[in-house]
């Protein structure tokens, strides 16, 4: 295992990230078999678990927290919040007092005193950053919290909160974790930059495309992935043109599409981990057996002209951050 800097942090992490949305209701049920999913995991030399308050309501951590008992010194944990935790409206977001309650929940689910990296999993328009970041500085110096990160951040928020934490003397965020894969390069034009400015790692999730570049979704044939029936960019022309353009493309190249899908996510310089997501033992099998993977340029440069660099390919994705003014009308309309 080759081991790589998050960014300027000194923390050594490996290529490959264990996700873990999939474990809890939502996913994998099982709490014997996802611990040993993430124990296999481990045993592999992957050293980084990332999860979220949100997964399960809070079972996901609690399946991490067991897996890590006896082991939780050999691990970079990091997990997050911001998302809705219930119909609370309060029990969301960035605020002082949210955070200081949500990470108090984290804690206590994960069985441990601190979380190596806390993120904030979306960025929240209705909390001043600065509120934001004075209030994961005292998480920082208290111990409770080693880094802290965002999460789908837009490349002039992350300007702004580092200008932020700077002016004030506060914590900055170490990291960003936006989606990344071969049908969502758009990072590559504004945030990934921003990023290595700043020296921040970046973690890259969903580098399969949400089960797209697994090969089990093919144009004009039926698919057994069931998230594939939720999500409208499943159906998408130009995502599924891509795909069966790639699909040759990774068999010339002697690679499951798989292999091919996180190996190019991990080839970027500016990416220090890329978050995988099992929900089986044998989907972990077969993404760890393509941990070695290193793309030739000439194969990176059909890539580029499959979807070509810094560009997203059709649809939107769904679980992206929307700013503001792209979902309310009245700010991007003059009033009559």
């Amino acid at each position: 295992m080759h081991y790589r800097t998050l960014g300027r942090t000194g923390i050594m992490v490996s290529p490959y990230a264990l996700g873990t949305m999939m474990f809890g209701a939502i996913g994998n049920p099982d709490h014997d078999d996802a611990i040993r999913i993430i124990h296999k995991a481990l045993d592999a030399g992957i050293n980084l678990v990332d999860t979220a308050d949100v997964y399960s309501r809070g079972e996901s951590e609690e399946i991490v927290g067991k897996a890590l008992k006896g082991r939780r010194e050999e691990v970079v944990l990091a997990t997050k919040l911001g998302l809705p935790m219930s119909d609370d409206p309060n029990h969301r977001g960035a605020s002082r007092r949210w955070i200081m309650t949500a990470v108090e929940d984290s804690l206590r689910r994960l069985g441990t005193d601190h979380i190596d990296l806390y993120q904030i999993h979306r960025p929240d328009p209705g909390t001043d950053v600065e509120e934001t970041l004075s209030a994961l500085t005292d998480l920082v110096r208290s111990g409770k919290v080693r880094a802290v990160g965002s999460s789908a951040m837009p490349a002039s928020d992350i300007v702004e909160a580092q200008w932020t934490a700077e002016r004030r003397g506060l914590e900055r965020f170490r990291t960003e974790q936006p989606t990344y894969s071969i049908l969502n390069r758009g990072i590559e034009s504004e945030v990934l930059p921003v990023a290595r400015r700043h020296g921040m790692g970046t973690l890259v999730w969903s580098p399969l495309a949400k089960g797209m570049l697994t090969g089990r979704i093919r144009k004009g044939r039926a698919t057994d992935l069931r998230r594939a029936s939720r999500f409208r960019s499943f159906g998408d022309e130009r995502r599924l043109d891509a795909v069966e353009r790639l699909v040759p493309l990774a068999e010339e190249a002697g690679l499951p599409l798989t292999h091919l899908a996180m190996a190019f996510a991990t080839a970027h310089p500016d990416v220090s981990s890329a978050i995988m997501g099992p929900r089986t033992m044998e989907q972990l099998d077969d993404l760890l057996a393509g941990l070695d993977v290193v793309l030739s340029g000439e194969i990176l440069d059909r890539v580029d002209e499959i979807v070509p660099p810094g560009t997203d390919v059709g649809a939107r994705d769904e679980s992206a951050y929307l700013p503001p003014a792209l979902v309310e009308p009245g700010l991007r309309r003059r009033a009559a």
